[in-house]
């Protein structure tokens, strides 16, 4: 056993800092930027939606049209080709017993006497809504006669609604005596083709939504990478505070006290070099974990002696004012030696942070467990689970992550961590490593216990 008593040393604490937060403005940079390229993805496949749907309802409606046109077109054809004179008389028997009367359609003939008077001579149905008006039936059939071939418009029916009207010229010899005209009702046709554009925007509206959704969800998942950079450089530099705070101010006290003494100076500076040792060992295992979390390096394990390692970690310790009691036993395990001491460290740190002012600590290692008492007020049993997750800021001015950091060394090596309660008050931190047999070696002499030391 060996004793170690450390007094205080009175340098203020620096200011706390958040590491991380100059890295907030880029992760909102990167959820702004998330939103604008989801609403442009929604924006274009939008518009090429659109685009498609009105061709689509242009090619729909055209034929539609040319449907209803080649229609009429075949039944005046046909029926005015059945048509055909006998002794200067129009006979229009055909017209009674041919299928191309059948359907929704409505059919007439307009005569021209000697003279060149027109008249109506035939409608079927007599009085169906869709004809025009008796003066406009002529106007359609002189067109026909004029042309002297098949013909085609828009007309107004008798109830006021837009019919199709075609008209194809009946000869009599070698002139035009009369027309056939036949008129249907684009009505149904066109409500749908209305049918079909509200659809067609119905459906756009929801694909784009749909793309919106698939793009934010995208987008989302091919920043994570970049999420977790951010959070890992967040992290990295949280937890470079945290390890460096100390030593870098115990090093400032210790070039101060060898300037205002010269004759003390060649002490000082001794103690400066291990310092500047012990930031240098500090700073390769920051970047050892924040290599292992990024995946770009493997950790490396080595059989080490953890007693042997403690004892040099509380070696290094800066004054703290604290009262060390260590208790070791020869314990070999496999690990990283950088990232345990690390560890080990913040396990001190923590137990000397809430021991309080100069209270005992006790260190013990054995059976591959290090074991940190303290004598401050314990950790009530809902919270031992929560001390060893990562927080911004702790409530004692620290940056909260040093338990977390030997929660994330302990489940690396394949340990585990945990808080308990001290009997007789305070609390017990524990890092258990899975142990390794001993090598071969020659049994060392049973240790003397350490006279008192003081710093």
């Amino acid at each position: 056993m060996r004793f170690r008593a450390r007094s205080a040393t009175g340098a203020p604490d620096p200011p706390p800092t958040r590491a991380g937060r100059p890295l907030r403005p880029a992760v909102a940079r990167l959820r702004r930027l998330r939103w604008t390229l989801t609403a442009l993805f929604t924006l274009t496949t939008a518009v090429c939606l659109v685009v498609l749907a009105v061709v689509a309802g242009s090619i729909d409606g055209q034929s539609r049209d040319r449907e209803l046109d080649n229609d009429l077109d075949r039944r005046v054809s046909g029926l005015s080709r059945a048509l055909y004179y006998e002794d200067g008389t129009l006979r229009l028997d055909s017209l009674h017993e041919d299928e191309l009367v059948e359907g929704d359609v409505a059919i007439a003939v307009v005569e021209w006497d000697p003279a060149g008077v027109p008249r109506r001579s035939y409608a079927e149905p007599a009085d169906s809504p869709l004809l025009p008006s008796a003066e406009r039936l002529t106007e359609i059939g002189a067109d026909a006669r004029e042309v002297q071939s098949a013909v085609a418009w828009d007309a107004e029916g008798r109830d006021g609604r837009t019919v199709r009207v075609a008209a194809a010229p009946v000869w009599e010899g070698d002139r035009v005596d009369a027309a056939l005209i036949a008129v249907a009702d684009p009505g149904p046709g066109r409500r749908d083709h209305d049918r079909l554009v509200r659809w067609l925007f119905l459906g756009c509206l929801a694909l784009a939504a749909a793309a919106g959704l698939a793009g934010h969800l995208l987008s989302g998942r091919s920043m994570r990478p970049a999420l977790r950079t951010l959070e890992q450089q967040e992290q990295f530099l949280s937890e470079a505070a945290h390890e460096l705070r100390t030593p870098l101010a115990t090093l400032r006290l210790v070039t101060s006290a060898g300037a205002a003494a010269p004759d003390t100076a060649p002490r000082e500076l001794a103690r400066a070099t291990r310092l500047v040792d012990q930031l240098g060992r500090l700073v390769t295992g920051l970047l050892v974990r924040a290599r292992v979390q990024a995946g770009t390096q493997e950790v490396e394990r080595e059989a080490l002696r953890l007693d042997q390692l403690v004892e040099q970690v509380m070696d290094e310790l800066p004054p703290s004012g604290a009262r060390f009691t260590v208790r070791t036993e020869p314990t070999v395990v496999r690990g990283d030696p950088e990232l345990l001491a690390q560890a080990v460290r913040n396990l001190v740190d923590n137990a000397v942070k809430h021991g309080g002012g100069d209270a005992a600590i006790d260190v013990e290692v054995a059976d591959g467990a290090v074991r940190v008492r303290d004598r401050g007020p314990g950790v009530a049993e809902g919270d031992r689970e929560r001390v060893f997750e990562r927080r911004a800021m702790g409530p004692t001015g620290g940056t909260g992550i040093g338990l977390a950091i030997v929660r994330w060394v302990a489940d690396l090596h394949g340990g585990t961590a945990r808080i308990t309660d001290a009997p007789g008050g305070g609390a017990v931190a524990e890092l258990r490593l899975p142990t390794e047999p001993a090598p071969e070696s020659r049994p060392e002499p049973p240790r003397e216990p350490a006279e008192p030391r003081e710093p």
